[in-house]
């Protein structure tokens, strides 16, 4: 009995250390998981997942949380209500500058000597402001000309020998005569800015303290270049002004052939995969015709990283955007995911440049472009990108406002065709199933043109910068 007894003991005392231990273990765990610092990331980069674990595998001392978010809504609230701001952003290009100027991000500048040289002339100079650096370019958006060669054939047109904005013209005269549009556009923002920023336009100027902007679009030779252009190939039905980029309606046309070509950055191949599967074989791309026919190109998308100037931990921010942006294996991480790379290196990089395959969401490996090997074309478009484009230090503004401003021009120009169907189809005898003419719509009445919706544009900019505090010039 006395054994037994003492055997109980020493059983009690055996689980109470062994209880005791474990619990110390587990404190350790939790204690060690408290002193990792830990990175909140807003990006809606598809390989952001893969990025953060094989950096945290190299960095033990750092945890990343993401948050997919796309958009500034949710960083414009938190910048305003002051708390649940990120440490590190994805931003769009265009967007940098509205962050930059109101010191809502990291000067890294002295952070990224001999940075310069790795990255593509434009993508470096779109993370800048008054000679500053607040961020570090994770891809590009070179322009570049998509067409559906097999309509192109049809009309009699060799798309590789467009080189000017007349022979684009005089194409899409060619593509009109078998009833099909050489582009659509009902009033893209970017595309326009894109399109301003190739002919050489530089409507907008910051000064190095970001207090000071001139806006200039009345009076821009790029913007009146373009404008004119675009007004002609609008007012004669070259461009279908009713379907809306990226709608269904858009995405069908293009796959039916209605709508033949688009002039979009180099993020475009993807996503002509995705939403234009059956064009597989029948796309090509080549360089973007200019006004002149010199070779000159502008950014039409892409982004950046930046650290939020309210991060309290601005150097492990800072290492995680070295590596997603700056390594060699975080570039390669993001480029296999689908991304257009900034960096010389991987623009100049033999397997990149002979790619003939774009890869699909299942790993499959589809031939769009029909053998061709259009990162060389890709490539070399984003070597003739101008540099002396600036973003307004408001353009996500500016740009929302677009649709109401010159937007009005492409409603004008919607109502005006189908004001002009009706009158055909009834002048033609054209009755509907019940007998009757079709209706006619209301007369849109008095012509908008660009210009009109430019001029309009530029007065809404100059009184919200100046509400804002900025000094307009």
């Amino acid at each position: 009995m006395p054994q037994r007894r003492v055997n109980k003991r020493a059983s009690k005392r055996v689980i109470a250390a062994v209880c005791a231990l474990a619990a110390i273990l587990a404190l350790a765990a939790c204690g060690q998981r408290d002193t990792r610092t830990e990175l909140v990331v807003w990006s809606w980069e598809p390989s952001m997942g893969t990025l953060a674990r094989d950096f945290e595998k190299a960095n033990p001392d750092i945890r990343i949380t993401i948050k997919n978010t796309s958009g500034y809504e949710n960083l414009n609230s938190a910048i305003q209500d002051g708390y649940g701001l990120p440490d590190i952003a994805q931003l769009e290009y265009f967007a940098l500058p509205q962050y930059a100027v109101s010191s809502q991000l990291l000067d890294i500048t002295d952070r990224v000597d001999g940075y310069d040289s790795v990255y593509t002339p434009g993508t470096w100079a779109s993370v800048h402001l008054g000679g500053r650096v607040y961020g570090l370019p994770m891809d590009s958006g070179p322009m570049a000309f998509f067409y559906n060669e097999d309509v192109f054939r049809q009309a009699g047109v060799d798309a590789t020998k467009i080189r000017t904005w007349d022979d684009y013209y005089e194409a899409a005269k060619k593509l009109q005569k078998i009833g099909v549009y050489i582009a659509a556009d009902s009033g893209d923002a970017s595309f326009y800015d894109a399109m301003i920023w190739l002919a050489g336009g530089r409507p907008f100027h910051t000064s190095n303290d970001g207090k000071t902007v001139t806006i200039d679009l009345a009076d821009d030779a790029g913007t009146k270049t373009f404008t004119v252009f675009w007004q002609k190939m609008i007012d004669e039905g070259l461009v279908d002004t009713r379907s809306t980029t990226w709608s269904e309606s858009w995405k069908r046309k293009l796959g039916s052939g209605a709508v033949a070509s688009v002039f979009a950055g180099a993020w475009m191949p993807s996503l002509l995969l995705s939403d234009v599967p059956g064009g597989s074989g029948l796309w090509r791309v080549a360089q973007m015709p200019t006004a002149d026919g010199r070779p000159a190109n502008a950014e039409n998308g892409g982004s950046a990283l930046s650290v939020l100037q309210s991060s309290r931990k601005p150097d492990a921010a800072f290492r995680f955007l070295d590596y997603v942006c700056h390594s060699r294996k975080g570039i390669a991480t993001r480029v296999d995911g689908g991304s257009f790379p900034a960096d010389k290196d991987t623009l100049n990089n033999a397997d990149f440049l002979d790619k003939t395959t774009v890869t699909d969401e299942r790993g499959i490996a589809i031939p769009y472009f029909g053998g061709q090997r259009y990162n060389r074309v890709l490539s070399e478009a984003a070597e003739t990108v101008s540099t002396g484009y600036q973003y307004l230090p408001f353009e996500v503004y500016a740009r929302n406002d677009f649709s109401s401003t010159v937007g009005k021009a492409y409603d004008w120009s919607t109502a005006k065709y189908k004001y002009d169907q009706a009158v055909a189809r009834i002048e033609a005898g054209v009755v509907g199933s019940n007998g009757k003419p079709p209706k006619l719509p209301e007369h849109p009445g008095k012509r908008i043109a660009l210009t009109d919706g430019i001029a309009s544009w530029q007065k809404d900019l100059e009184e919200y910068g100046f509400n804002q505090g900025f000094t307009i010039e």
